[in-house]
Order: C-alpha cells, then sequence, then structure tokens
C-alpha cells in the first residue's frame, strides 16, 4: 500500500490547526460513524485486527488494553492520555497538539465510544503552555459545535473532556504516577496490579494511552483494519513520527512507515551527520534506551528490530552524536537528568541515580577511577526491576550500554584528568584535587 501521512501533512499551512480547516481535509467523519454506526465491540475488534502498538514507549496492543477494562461496571469509566511527553529526544506529541488537535479530539471520541467512557482526561506537560493553550481552544470550539458534550456529533452519545496541566515532573509520564496526579496527589507510582484497566482514575476502570496512539484511530477506521497493518512491518505497523535531535543537518519530526532503516532516517530525511562529520552514537528511543553504535545503525525502526538488536523503539526519540562527542559527558548529562527526576519513592532508584551521576561526575572532573566502570555496572544490576516503576532502568539503560560500548572513552578520561570538556577549561587540573568529588 502507497504511504500517505496522516499527522503532518498540512502542518506548514495557515490555520491548520482549526475546526473548519480539519473538517475540510475530512475531519470528524470517523468519530461520527463510530458514534453512529459501529458497535463498541466492533471498535475494539477492528484496533485489535489493525495491531495498533502503543507510540508511548511500551508498545502494549492498544485493542488488548482496551479489552482489560470490564463492560458492565457500577463505576465510571475514565480515558486519560498521556501528553507528559518529557522523555529527553521526544517531541511528537506536542507537534500533535499544536499543529492538528482535532485529530487527537476525533480519536478520543473513538476511543470512548469503543470502551464506553463519558470522561477523558488530557494529561499536559506543564511546560506545554502553547499547547495546553491550544488543546483548550479546540475543545472549546468543540463544545459549541456540538463534537464533544451531551450529543457528541448529533448522537445519544455524552463525552466530556478536560486538559490538565502538570508541574514538570517526568515521572508523572509513567501511568500510575499520571493518574495520581490528576488526582491530586503527589505524582508517585503504584504497585501493579491492579492495573489501571480494573482500578485507576479515582479508583475507577481507566484506559491509559498516548497522544500518537489516539491520533492513529480515525486513520485506522477510514481505510480499514487490513490495509492499516500493510503499512510497515506486520508485527508493528502503520505510520510513526520519529523525532531526530542531536548533531544532524535537519532536526525534526519525519512521519515514515514502522520500521524504515535507521540509518535512512538520519542520512535522508534528517540531512545527515552535520558539518561533514562522522556518526559515533545514537540513541533510538529516547534518552532511556541503550545506545547504539554508528556500525549497529543498520536497523528498522520499529519494536521487534530494535529489540532484537538489543536497545528499544521507546518514543521514537532519535538523538544523534557525531564523532567529537565524549560519552562521558554525554553520560553525566543523562545521569543528571535521571536523578533530579526520580521521585525518590524507591531506594534503588533514589540511590542508584545518584550513584550514577556522582561516578560520571568523578571521571568527567578528573578524579575518575578504572574501578568506577565496573562499578557503574554493579549499580545498574541493582536497579534494573527492582522498583515500582521503570525510571530505574531507564537511567541503567543508557548507563550500562554507553560505558561498555564506548569504554575507551571513559579510560582516556581517568587517564587524562578527565573528560576532553574539563580538561580544555582546567589544562593545569592532574586530577588530584578532583578525585574527592
Amino acid at each position: 500500500m502507497s504511504f500517505r501521512k496522516i499527522f503532518t501533512p498540512y502542518i506548514h499551512e495557515d490555520k491548520c490547526h482549526s475546526l473548519k480547516f480539519y473538517q475540510s481535509k475530512g475531519g470528524y467523519e470517523q468519530a461520527r460513524k463510530a458514534l453512529n454506526d459501529w458497535q463498541p465491540d466492533d471498535l475494539i475488534e477492528t484496533v485489535k485486527a489493525a495491531n495498533l502498538r502503543g507510540r508511548g514507549g511500551a508498545g502494549f496492543p492498544t485493542g488488548v488494553k482496551w479489552g482489560f477494562v470490564p463492560k458492565q461496571v457500577d463505576k465510571p469509566k475514565y480515558l486519560a492520555v498521556n501528553a507528559d511527553e518529557s522523555e529527553p529526544g521526544t517531541f511528537k506529541d506536542r507537534l500533535i497538539m499544536e499543529k492538528n488537535p482535532h485529530l487527537l479530539l476525533e480519536g478520543i471520541i473513538i476511543c470512548c465510544k469503543a470502551v464506553g467512557i463519558h470522561h477523558a482526561y488530557i494529561y499536559i506537560r506543564g511546560e506545554f503552555v502553547f499547547g495546553a493553550n491550544r488543546l483548550q481552544n479546540a475543545i472549546d470550539r468543540a463544545y459549541s459545535e456540538g463534537i464533544l458534550g451531551e450529543n457528541c456529533l448529533g448522537s445519544d452519545f455524552k463525552l466530556d473532556v478536560t486538559v490538565h496541566r502538570g508541574a514538570g515532573a517526568y515521572i508523572c509520564g509513567e501511568e500510575t504516577g499520571m493518574l495520581t496526579s490528576i488526582e491530586g496527589d503527589r505524582g508517585q507510582p503504584k504497585l501493579k496490579p491492579p492495573f489501571p484497566a480494573v482500578e485507576g482514575l479515582f479508583g475507577c476502570p481507566t484506559v491509559v494511552n498516548n497522544v500518537e496512539t489516539l491520533a492513529n484511530l480515525p486513520y485506522i477506521l477510514e481505510i480499514g483494519a487490513e490495509e492499516y497493518r500493510k503499512i510497515g512491518p506486520e508485527n508493528s505497523p502503520g505510520p510513526k513520527l520519529f523525532c531526530v535531535s542531536g548533531h544532524v543537518e535537519k532536526p525534526g519530526v519525519f512521519e515514515l512507515p514502522m520500521g524504515v532503516s535507521l540509518r535512512t532516517l538520519i542520512d535522508e530525511h534528517a540531512g545527515g551527520v552535520w558539518k561533514g562529520r562522522k556518526l559515533k552514537a545514537v540513541i533510538p528511543g529516547g534518552s532511556s534506551a541503550h545506545v547504539l553504535t554508528a556500525d549497529e545503525c543498520d536497523v528498522a525502526m520499529d519494536i521487534e528490530s530494535l529489540a532484537a538488536a538489543g536497545t528499544m523503539l521507546g518514543s521514537a526519540g532519535v538523538i544523534v552524536m557525531d564523532e567529537t562527542t565524549c560519552m562521558v559527558d554525554a553520560l553525566l548529562n543523562i545521569m543528571r537528568f535521571y536523578h533530579h527526576e526520580s521521585c525518590g519513592q524507591c531506594t534503588p532508584c533514589r540511590e542508584g541515580t545518584g550513584w550514577l551521576e556522582k561516578i560520571a561526575h568523578r571521571i568527567a572532573v578528573g578524579g575518575g577511577r578504572i574501578e568506577d566502570l565496573d562499578l557503574v555496572t554493579e549499580v545498574c544490576d541493582r536497579m534494573v526491576g527492582k522498583t515500582i516503576c521503570a525510571l530505574a532502568d531507564a537511567a541503567a539503560f543508557p548507563a550500562e550500554s554507553i560505558v561498555k560500548k564506548f569504554r575507551e572513552d571513559f579510560v582516556a578520561a581517568i587517564e587524562n584528568g578527565g573528560s576532553p570538556a574539563w580538561v580544555k577549561r582546567h589544562p593545569a587540573n592532574t586530577g588530584g584535587a578532583a578525585a574527592h568529588v
């Protein structure tokens, strides 16, 4: 099947975010059909048949997740839209909310009809002020035109949508932390089970979906599950938004079929490594993924292929690093982030992220020891899989892979009194004074 863009074909046109523009391109027609012509179970089965995988990081089958929600309950059901896009290197959901907010709203309507939900919350990252305002304007307009509210699109279905702004906490990207934050408490993850599908927001059955995941739904209904599965690999099909940042000539968001080659994405779509330099390293799925060396980049950008390569698609935040990058400094930058963002609830994460930052800092400023490299691996082993949520894993994965694959950078920093950037700033430093940092 020929590939047609659904997220980004009109983002450079004036007023592309407006309701009038969206409807001129057939917007809300699939939501109208879902509300008036489809049975909920048929919608769920269609999404299952399309094999839509979650676009937020975990890649769980969307239709299967919907099917976990009990059909007959005395409590209300909720949809929580995860728009807390805080993963370093990722900025795709922001693009949808700022440039095509009605596409998200149409996907929300379809999901809510399928699961029997009458109230959706969009949890948006607090720093996305412009995106939150644009999204709220789209919601207000949808209410005024009868698209949302008591009789959605002329049906007997009622749906309310609320925008809930976060306060800038990365941990609230984790689904149970996000739900706790919406409820007004400190955004800390919870043990599972119970899972949100059974006991989520306000103790009620809750679907949690990513922005990009929901934005796929109108397209699936338009072309059908069979045609959708022809786009990209069958195990994780469909169009995908790839974020490319770092040392490339043309950083940005690229809409391509799932499974595009990572090297093609960098060289052809992002213009290649900048300034004529050579590629050194790539983190393919946001900062929490295992790093790839330049020789490992001939890999398809889909869930299974990247897993087989020892990393993950995650949120498809591709961070490119050229040959001049010191991986000691790169690791310190990443570990500083995760140490700061740990909620502190679990000891392996609270202490482990702090240890990893301290070790990386010690090596970077000239006080490192060779045994520190084994210590990084030991700390990571004591973090992975030992906490309530995956933040500890998110810190450990890049740490262990960067030290393993770019050991020469760390040995050089230890032997030469610090990372190149530190040595340049402190040419007289021998490492002695920094050894106690």
